[in-house]
């Protein structure tokens, strides 16, 4: 199910929320947590009721492996070797659903590519946020081994992995995160300021994904479409869109989903911390995907030794810890290139921090936007060789002509309004596609200049308000072309 969608914002948020606060002002606690279980069922299982018994038996079997590695640390003979064992099973358990849902036909792909082999690929679909929930329950079964999660009851596990808001596209939430937010009989009242402050972040982030996130990326959608014409000015056009459409689509869904969350008085992890404020591709990692970064860096970069080791041991580090980001966000090898060169620039960043500080902030912006800019084609792109063409198309600078096709996204009927305005008025008749340079004049001054939702101070106020329902009414009108978040794929 999508935020963005009717049924969603008219029958199953309100539905959750009214069944979860009567059963909780009942005092069924139990019951509340077993109806959103189910509500956070139907909600993952919407398109395909088959995600529903995936995620159920990998809810129950790293339950029990967590269970079984509690039990072992009560038992000093078996302590050191039976929870390894239960650990390294629980995990290679974990990649291997990942592997076959994910990767399978990829590595047939290879294989037949490389020894001439004729493997029948298989008809697998790819469960909805299939990374995210095995990851979380990764972690959850390290720090089962470390003994840090002792006496959870089986449905506070099951609502910790399946809470709806989190469930699809992130953040990778940890239970010390979440678990204890349930039991604390207090968020299970209905507080008005945070339920206010959910329902403002939710209008931002849908409006984000709505009206900015989709209009680039039809935009985008005709570029990649059409790579082998594009000029050297549309190339640059379709990949700052994309740059942008990948921010707005980000941003509104972790707006929406700690606005969600916010709603049933629960306080989800920072996730986006405006990335492109960034000066350096390490600073972009710290800011970009945040929890996903925390993961890679907690339960693969520092038991890898981290950068105790030497720089050389530290660099190694950090380029594996790329590889399995970029191996994490797709099945392509245009993941895997994107992920190495993010390493590369991380480790020039830690060889030459002294040398960079010296640069201005400026300059250090410009160079680590126009990297993130470029590399976000790769990631783009559906093959490296079709990366290559648009980077070759944009690098050409033969060409400088905008085709209709591009400015016609940006046209929204709502426009019409603003531009009957005089100053507007003017420009539109004398500038080509005037709507085209206000999103991307507007998007720059956005991601550069305003605080995020997270970092900007909430007290309910009418204007706020009357922000919450122009946001909420302006995208509901435009649900018609109803698109799912980029991230769900991952």
């Amino acid at each position: 199910m999508l935020f963005n969608s009717y049924i969603f914002l008219f029958l199953f948020l309100p539905a959750a929320l009214a069944g979860y606060y009567v059963l909780n002002y009942l005092k069924q606690f139990r019951l509340a947590d077993v109806f959103l279980i189910g509500m956070s069922l139907w909600f993952y299982g919407y398109f395909n009721p088959s995600y529903v018994a995936i995620i159920c038996g990998s809810i129950a079997a790293n339950f029990v492996l967590s269970k079984a590695m509690e039990r072992a640390g009560e038992r000093q003979v078996l302590r050191i070797c039976f929870k390894k064992l239960l650990l390294a099973a629980g995990i290679c358990g974990n990649l291997a659903v990942i592997f076959y849902f994910k990767y399978f036909n990829f590595f047939l792909e290879n294989v037949n590519a490389v020894f001439g082999r004729s493997f029948e690929l298989r008809n697998i679909v790819l469960p909805l946020g299939i990374s995210f929930f095995t990851f979380q329950q990764v972690s959850y079964l390290v720090d089962s081994y470390r003994g840090e999660t002792k006496g959870y009851a089986f449905r506070e596990y099951a609502l910790f992995v399946s809470f709806f808001p989190q469930l699809v596209a992130g953040p990778i939430v940890l239970h010390n995160e979440i678990i204890p937010q349930f039991q604390n009989r207090e968020n299970r009242r209905l507080d008005a300021e945070s339920f206010a402050r959910g329902m403002y972040l939710f209008a931002e982030g849908l409006f984000k994904k709505v009206m900015i996130a989709d209009t680039f990326g039809n935009a985008v959608n005709f570029g990649f479409g059409n790579i082998a014409s594009l000029s050297s000015m549309e190339a640059l056009i379709v990949s700052v869109s994309y740059t942008f459409q990948l921010y707005f689509d980000f941003s509104g869904y972790c707006d929406m989903a700690c606005g969600i969350g916010n709603m049933f008085h629960i306080e989800l992890p920072w996730n986006f911390n405006s990335p492109y404020k960034a000066l350096s591709v390490s600073e972009f990692w710290e800011r970009w995907h945040m929890s996903l970064t925390r993961f890679l860096r907690n339960y693969v970069y520092i038991p890898l030794g981290g950068n105790r080791k030497g720089m050389l041991r530290t660099c190694v580090n950090i380029m594996t810890v790329y590889l399995v980001s970029g191996i994490w966000h797709g099945a392509d090898w245009t993941f895997v290139l994107w992920g190495i060169l993010h390493g590369v620039f991380s480790c020039f960043d830690r060889l030459s921090g002294k040398w960079q500080n010296r640069l201005g902030e400026v300059t250090r912006w410009a160079v680590t936007f126009m990297l993130v800019n470029m590399l976000w084609i790769l990631f783009r792109a559906d093959d490296i060789a079709s990366a290559k063409l648009f980077i070759a198309r944009m690098c050409s600078l033969s060409e400088f002509g905008i085709r209709a096709e591009l400015y016609q996204p940006f046209q929204l009927a709502e426009l019409v309004l603003f531009e009957k305005l005089p100053f507007l008025s003017y420009l539109s008749a004398r500038v080509t596609g005037l709507e085209l340079w206000v999103f991307l004049l507007g998007a720059f001054f956005v991601v550069l200049n305003l605080k995020n939702s997270r970092e900007a101070e909430f007290h309910p106020t009418p204007a706020k308000a009357f922000v919450t329902v122009l946001f909420v009414s302006w995208s509901v009108f435009s649900l018609s072309g109803i698109s799912s978040f980029l991230y769900f794929d991952f």
